[in-house]
């Protein structure tokens, strides 16, 4: 199964300022077989520790943070020499032992030569929960679910995620039922790795589903585990109550749909934790636009999106067939599984601000709104072929956008301020812009 994030390992391999990396993402997202894919293609051997329940290594790590020492104690902990420059050393599930994460900085420091990647499916956590290493002695990669491009590489469509790169909207529109029927498997079974590589295998959506479900009951386990006891029944109530908040045609949260009278100050913490596992993307409202964008954030409205849009079919029970038939069932949903996916692809993008716009009398709003570092693109999010851009029209008559994008089921069009771009080239978006600005 083919990651982006590999181009990116291979730059930071070849790094002259490479520090220690620290891969984050949601459990299951599949961090531990990204680096050892790595270590497999662009090292000569791979030194695997796993920190999860294991005592030698809290023990090797609590003595003193000499990187000499520590070398020694992980070459005999693996049986074998750790050579600079041609082994990979990998620490999962680093945050079980806090003094190994401390450490990275003497190795960044005083032993810059080893090539370390760590990773942990509670890393979020720690980190801000005050770990001991300063922020400047590591780099950092945010590893996500697979994205629909990635999607269509895992499903042998590798010729049809190159047109998407090329931005050949001309063979793009002629194949264009393949990519809406690719999109369709997408929201079904979204980007969990052990989801897409199950469809890959038997096509059975039954089975994805029970994948699904066994990821999201890990999920709830994690909640009981890891996080502190008094705020545990919050996390639950929130994450169970996305669906129906994304269900609104406003999709605002409303804190008053968990339970009557409930308070933003009750919730904040439940919300961060979510969101330093990886497991939610908060999308905070902008009242203006200008760059850059996170000047204008209203800190008191947001959207709350999962990490997955087969998660989030999953937790709401969305039968296979009622969204492959483009059931009358799925028409309500339609547009909370549409934002979510656009959520989703945007994520995937490096270094993009992503915000959404209301004004203050709530008559328009903008899905998303985008801040590339060197422009603002609003972008409406259409479940179908709906072409009307009131929305877009009245944002751009207020703050003058070089350009606008409207993503749905319609093919790729310009139309003097308008890109419309189909839902299944939106990662594209930065790139489609750039060529028509």
């Amino acid at each position: 199964m083919y990651r982006i994030a590999i181009e990116k390992l291979l730059k930071w391999k070849e790094s002259k300022r490479r520090k220690p990396l620290i891969i984050e993402g949601a459990r299951q997202v599949g961090k531990t077989w990204l680096m050892k894919e790595f270590g497999k293609q662009a090292y000569a051997d791979t030194v695997y520790i796993n920190f999860d329940s294991n005592p030698r290594m809290a023990e090797l790590f609590a003595f003193d943070l000499d990187t000499n020492r520590l070398i020694m104690g992980l070459e005999l902990y693996a049986g074998r020499k750790i050579v600079p420059d041609k082994t990979l050393l990998v620490f999962d599930e680093v945050q079980e032992v806090p003094r190994a994460l401390a450490s990275l900085k003497y190795f960044y420091e005083n032993a810059p030569q080893y090539h370390i990647v760590c990773a942990g499916s509670m890393l979020g956590i720690a980190l801000h929960e005050g770990t001991s290493f300063p922020v400047g002695k590591v780099d950092f990669l945010k590893l996500y679910p697979l994205s629909f491009k990635e999607f269509l590489m895992a499903t042998d469509k590798e010729r049809f995620a190159e047109l998407l790169d090329k931005q050949d909207f001309g063979m793009i529109t002629s194949f264009r039922q393949t990519y809406i029927d690719a999109l369709k498997h997408y929201y079904f079974v979204g980007g969990m790795p052990e989801a897409v590589q199950s469809f890959v295998d038997n096509k059975d959506f039954n089975e994805v589903r029970d994948i699904q479900k066994r990821i999201l009951a890990a999920y709830e386990q994690d909640f009981s585990k890891h996080a502190p006891n008094e705020i545990v029944p919050k996390i639950r109530m929130l994450w169970n109550s996305i669906p129906s908040q994304l269900a609104k045609e406003n999709k605002k949260f409303i804190y008053g749909l968990l339970r009557e009278g409930a308070r933003a100050k009750e919730y904040e913490t439940a919300i961060m934790w979510l969101s330093d596992c990886g497991l939610v993307h908060k999308v905070s409202r902008v009242n203006a636009a200008g760059i850059p964008l996170k000047a204008y954030e209203d800190l008191k409205a947001f959207k709350l999106f999962v990490v997955d849009v087969g998660l989030l079919g999953c937790m709401t029970g969305l039968h296979p067939r009622t969204l492959l038939d483009g059931n009358d069932l799925f028409i309500e949903f339609k547009g909370a599984l549409t934002e979510q996916y656009v959520c989703q692809q945007l994520k995937t993008i490096e270094d993009l601000g992503i915000y959404y716009y209301t004004n203050d009398r709530g008559s328009c709003e903008v899905d998303f709104v985008v801040d590339t570092g060197e422009q603002i693109i609003p972008v409406e999010a259409k479940a179908e072929v709906n072409l009307r851009a009131k929305s877009l029209k009245t944002f751009r008559e207020k703050f003058s956008p070089e350009v606008s994008v409207r993503t749905s089921m319609t093919n790729f069009k310009k139309e003097d301020w308008l890109v419309n771009l189909p839902l299944y080239a939106i990662e594209q978006i930065a790139k489609a812009v750039d060529e028509l600005s």
